[in-house]
Protein backbone atom coordinates (compact mmCIF):
# COMPACT_ATOMS: atom_id res chain seq x y z
CA UNK A 1 0.00 0.00 0.00
CA UNK A 2 1.71 3.26 -1.07
CA UNK A 3 0.66 5.74 1.50
CA UNK A 4 2.14 8.60 2.56
CA UNK A 5 1.54 11.06 5.59
CA UNK A 6 -0.62 12.73 3.60
CA UNK A 7 -3.08 10.43 2.36
CA UNK A 8 -2.61 8.86 6.42
CA UNK A 9 -4.23 12.54 6.90
CA UNK A 10 -6.86 12.50 4.70
CA UNK A 11 -8.08 9.06 5.98
CA UNK A 12 -8.69 10.35 9.29
CA UNK A 13 -12.16 11.66 8.84
CA UNK A 14 -13.69 8.42 7.26
CA UNK A 15 -11.59 5.91 10.10
CA UNK A 16 -12.85 8.39 12.65
CA UNK A 17 -16.23 8.21 11.32
CA UNK A 18 -16.65 4.68 10.61
CA UNK A 19 -14.99 3.37 14.16
CA UNK A 20 -16.82 6.09 16.23
CA UNK A 21 -19.25 8.81 15.32
CA UNK A 22 -21.51 6.22 13.53
CA UNK A 23 -21.44 2.89 16.32
CA UNK A 24 -22.13 6.44 18.55
CA UNK A 25 -25.18 7.05 16.15
CA UNK A 26 -26.75 3.40 16.50
CA UNK A 27 -26.33 3.42 20.03
CA UNK A 28 -27.63 7.00 20.80
CA UNK A 29 -30.77 6.23 18.48
CA UNK A 30 -31.48 3.00 20.49
CA UNK A 31 -31.45 4.89 23.49
CA UNK A 32 -33.60 7.49 22.34
CA UNK A 33 -36.22 5.09 20.95
CA UNK A 34 -36.21 3.45 24.89
CA UNK A 35 -36.70 6.65 26.46
CA UNK A 36 -39.62 7.49 24.37
CA UNK A 37 -41.05 4.22 24.71
CA UNK A 38 -40.47 4.12 28.43
CA UNK A 39 -42.30 7.80 29.01
CA UNK A 40 -45.49 6.48 26.79
CA UNK A 41 -45.84 3.32 28.64
CA UNK A 42 -47.53 2.97 31.74
CA UNK A 43 -47.34 1.21 35.17
CA UNK A 44 -45.90 -1.99 34.81
CA UNK A 45 -44.93 -1.74 30.92
CA UNK A 46 -42.72 1.53 31.95
CA UNK A 47 -40.64 -0.94 34.20
CA UNK A 48 -39.54 -2.90 31.44
CA UNK A 49 -37.14 0.00 30.54
CA UNK A 50 -34.64 0.48 32.73
CA UNK A 51 -35.20 4.22 34.54
CA UNK A 52 -31.31 5.14 33.33
CA UNK A 53 -31.88 5.04 29.65
CA UNK A 54 -32.67 8.92 29.63
CA UNK A 55 -29.60 9.64 31.42
CA UNK A 56 -27.38 7.21 28.90
CA UNK A 57 -29.30 8.86 25.89
CA UNK A 58 -27.99 12.34 27.26
CA UNK A 59 -24.89 11.39 27.88
CA UNK A 60 -24.22 9.61 24.30
CA UNK A 61 -25.84 12.69 22.50
CA UNK A 62 -23.34 14.70 23.96
CA UNK A 63 -20.47 12.74 23.02
CA UNK A 64 -22.00 12.46 19.59
CA UNK A 65 -22.04 16.26 19.30
CA UNK A 66 -18.66 16.45 20.58
CA UNK A 67 -17.07 13.50 17.93
CA UNK A 68 -19.49 15.25 14.78
CA UNK A 69 -17.89 18.72 15.33
CA UNK A 70 -14.66 16.94 15.76
CA UNK A 71 -14.59 14.66 12.46
CA UNK A 72 -15.65 17.94 10.64
CA UNK A 73 -13.04 20.13 12.30
CA UNK A 74 -10.48 17.36 10.85
CA UNK A 75 -12.35 17.35 7.35
CA UNK A 76 -11.44 20.92 7.16
CA UNK A 77 -8.26 21.37 8.54
CA UNK A 78 -6.91 18.37 6.33
CA UNK A 79 -8.70 20.54 3.48
CA UNK A 80 -7.71 24.01 4.25
CA UNK A 81 -4.10 22.84 4.41
CA UNK A 82 -3.73 20.18 1.38
CA UNK A 83 -6.99 20.76 -0.13
CA UNK A 84 -6.76 22.01 -4.19
CA UNK A 85 -5.92 26.11 -3.57
CA UNK A 86 -5.72 24.91 0.37
CA UNK A 87 -2.65 26.38 1.97
CA UNK A 88 0.21 24.47 0.26
CA UNK A 89 -0.56 25.04 -3.03
CA UNK A 90 -1.11 28.68 -2.58
CA UNK A 91 2.64 28.79 -0.84
CA UNK A 92 3.86 26.32 -4.28
CA UNK A 93 2.45 29.17 -6.55
CA UNK A 94 3.62 32.36 -4.32
CA UNK A 95 0.56 33.45 -3.20
CA UNK A 96 -0.05 32.63 0.52
CA UNK A 97 -1.64 34.83 2.48
CA UNK A 98 -0.38 34.58 6.08
CA UNK A 99 -2.83 37.11 7.25
CA UNK A 100 -5.10 34.68 6.15
CA UNK A 101 -3.56 31.75 7.64
CA UNK A 102 -3.61 33.21 11.02
CA UNK A 103 -7.19 34.35 11.35
CA UNK A 104 -7.60 30.38 10.09
CA UNK A 105 -6.22 29.63 12.82
CA UNK A 106 -7.42 31.40 15.30
CA UNK A 107 -10.81 30.40 13.77
CA UNK A 108 -10.08 26.52 14.73
CA UNK A 109 -9.06 27.50 18.69
CA UNK A 110 -12.08 29.46 18.68
CA UNK A 111 -14.07 27.25 16.98
CA UNK A 112 -12.85 24.58 19.74
CA UNK A 113 -12.83 27.09 23.00
CA UNK A 114 -16.57 27.65 22.08
CA UNK A 115 -17.59 23.94 22.11
CA UNK A 116 -15.47 23.15 25.10
CA UNK A 117 -17.76 26.51 26.90
CA UNK A 118 -20.72 25.26 25.81
CA UNK A 119 -20.52 22.10 27.52
CA UNK A 120 -19.92 24.25 30.42
CA UNK A 121 -21.97 26.78 30.09
CA UNK A 122 -25.67 26.41 32.31
CA UNK A 123 -27.20 29.91 31.88
CA UNK A 124 -29.49 30.04 28.55
CA UNK A 125 -27.61 33.16 27.33
CA UNK A 126 -24.13 31.62 27.34
CA UNK A 127 -25.16 29.02 25.83
CA UNK A 128 -27.17 30.81 23.07
CA UNK A 129 -23.56 32.76 22.64
CA UNK A 130 -21.65 29.44 22.92
CA UNK A 131 -23.62 27.71 20.45
CA UNK A 132 -23.60 30.35 18.25
CA UNK A 133 -19.78 30.96 18.15
CA UNK A 134 -19.30 27.46 17.47
CA UNK A 135 -21.62 27.08 14.47
CA UNK A 136 -20.33 30.39 12.98
CA UNK A 137 -16.83 28.95 13.12
CA UNK A 138 -18.03 25.61 11.49
CA UNK A 139 -19.76 27.65 8.40
CA UNK A 140 -17.06 30.22 8.13
CA UNK A 141 -14.33 27.44 8.59
CA UNK A 142 -16.21 25.03 5.83
CA UNK A 143 -15.74 28.43 2.99
CA UNK A 144 -12.30 28.35 2.94
CA UNK A 145 -10.28 27.59 -0.17
CA UNK A 146 -9.58 23.77 -0.02
CA UNK A 147 -12.10 22.75 1.45
CA UNK A 148 -14.68 21.11 -1.40
CA UNK A 149 -17.98 21.73 -1.48
CA UNK A 150 -19.78 20.08 -4.56
CA UNK A 151 -21.56 23.64 -4.81
CA UNK A 152 -23.15 22.63 -7.95
CA UNK A 153 -24.69 19.36 -6.51
CA UNK A 154 -25.61 20.95 -3.16
CA UNK A 155 -28.40 18.34 -2.53
CA UNK A 156 -25.85 15.18 -2.75
CA UNK A 157 -23.00 17.14 -0.81
CA UNK A 158 -21.27 15.61 1.50
CA UNK A 159 -20.22 18.91 2.82
CA UNK A 160 -23.66 20.61 2.74
CA UNK A 161 -25.19 17.28 4.36
CA UNK A 162 -22.24 17.18 7.15
CA UNK A 163 -22.14 21.80 7.89
CA UNK A 164 -26.21 20.46 8.41
CA UNK A 165 -25.83 17.86 10.31
CA UNK A 166 -23.42 19.71 12.72
CA UNK A 167 -25.53 22.72 13.25
CA UNK A 168 -28.09 20.49 14.20
CA UNK A 169 -25.95 18.87 16.86
CA UNK A 170 -24.67 22.08 18.57
CA UNK A 171 -28.27 22.93 18.66
CA UNK A 172 -29.07 19.96 20.42
CA UNK A 173 -26.55 20.25 22.93
CA UNK A 174 -27.75 23.67 23.65
CA UNK A 175 -31.27 23.32 24.27
CA UNK A 176 -30.73 19.87 26.89
CA UNK A 177 -31.73 21.92 29.56
CA UNK A 178 -34.53 23.50 28.08
CA UNK A 179 -36.08 20.02 27.01
CA UNK A 180 -36.50 18.99 30.94
CA UNK A 181 -37.45 22.49 32.05
CA UNK A 182 -40.19 22.83 29.70
CA UNK A 183 -43.44 21.66 30.84
CA UNK A 184 -44.96 21.83 27.59
CA UNK A 185 -42.77 19.23 25.90
CA UNK A 186 -41.78 22.09 22.83
CA UNK A 187 -38.82 22.01 23.20
CA UNK A 188 -38.73 17.95 23.34
CA UNK A 189 -40.88 17.80 20.47
CA UNK A 190 -38.28 20.22 18.43
CA UNK A 191 -35.53 17.93 19.47
CA UNK A 192 -37.14 15.18 18.60
CA UNK A 193 -37.79 16.92 14.82
CA UNK A 194 -34.66 18.08 14.34
CA UNK A 195 -32.58 14.89 15.52
CA UNK A 196 -34.83 12.94 12.98
CA UNK A 197 -33.73 15.65 10.21
CA UNK A 198 -29.78 14.71 11.34
CA UNK A 199 -30.34 11.19 11.63
CA UNK A 200 -31.46 10.87 7.66
CA UNK A 201 -28.33 13.38 7.17
CA UNK A 202 -25.94 10.71 8.59
CA UNK A 203 -27.48 8.39 6.37
CA UNK A 204 -26.76 10.79 3.25
CA UNK A 205 -23.33 11.46 5.05
CA UNK A 206 -22.09 7.16 4.77
CA UNK A 207 -23.66 7.42 1.25
CA UNK A 208 -21.70 10.49 -0.18
CA UNK A 209 -19.08 10.04 2.25
CA UNK A 210 -18.04 6.63 0.56
CA UNK A 211 -18.93 8.00 -2.98
CA UNK A 212 -16.32 10.72 -2.75
CA UNK A 213 -13.67 8.08 -1.50
CA UNK A 214 -13.91 6.86 -4.75
CA UNK A 215 -13.35 10.04 -6.42
CA UNK A 216 -10.43 11.32 -4.17
CA UNK A 217 -6.72 9.81 -5.29
CA UNK A 218 -4.12 8.71 -3.32
CA UNK A 219 -1.16 11.82 -3.62
CA UNK A 220 1.36 10.00 -6.25
CA UNK A 221 -2.10 9.19 -8.34
CA UNK A 222 -3.49 12.91 -8.21
CA UNK A 223 -0.78 14.47 -10.85
CA UNK A 224 -1.81 11.48 -13.41
CA UNK A 225 -5.22 11.75 -12.83
CA UNK A 226 -6.11 15.72 -12.65
CA UNK A 227 -4.77 15.93 -16.08
CA UNK A 228 -8.11 14.14 -17.11
CA UNK A 229 -11.18 15.69 -18.49
CA UNK A 230 -13.82 16.20 -15.93
CA UNK A 231 -16.39 18.54 -17.79
CA UNK A 232 -19.18 17.00 -19.03
CA UNK A 233 -19.88 19.51 -21.64
CA UNK A 234 -16.50 18.28 -23.52
CA UNK A 235 -16.65 15.81 -26.29
CA UNK A 236 -13.32 14.58 -24.40
CA UNK A 237 -15.01 13.69 -21.05
CA UNK A 238 -13.58 10.96 -18.92
CA UNK A 239 -10.49 10.91 -21.13
CA UNK A 240 -7.09 11.32 -19.83
CA UNK A 241 -3.79 12.07 -21.59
Amino acid sequence: MLLNLKDIILLLHPILACTFVFPVIGIVSYFAWQTRQRRLREGAESKKIPPTVGREHVQLGNLLTAGVVGITLVAYAYSVIFGFQGFLMQASEGNLDWLRVGLVALMFAVTIASLVFLYQAHNRIWRGVFATLTGIGIVVLGFQPGVFRRDDEWYVSHFYYGIVASLLMIFALAIVQDIYQDRTQTWRRVHIALNTVALILFLGQGITGTRDLLEIPLSWQAPAIYQCNFDSNSPDFKTCP
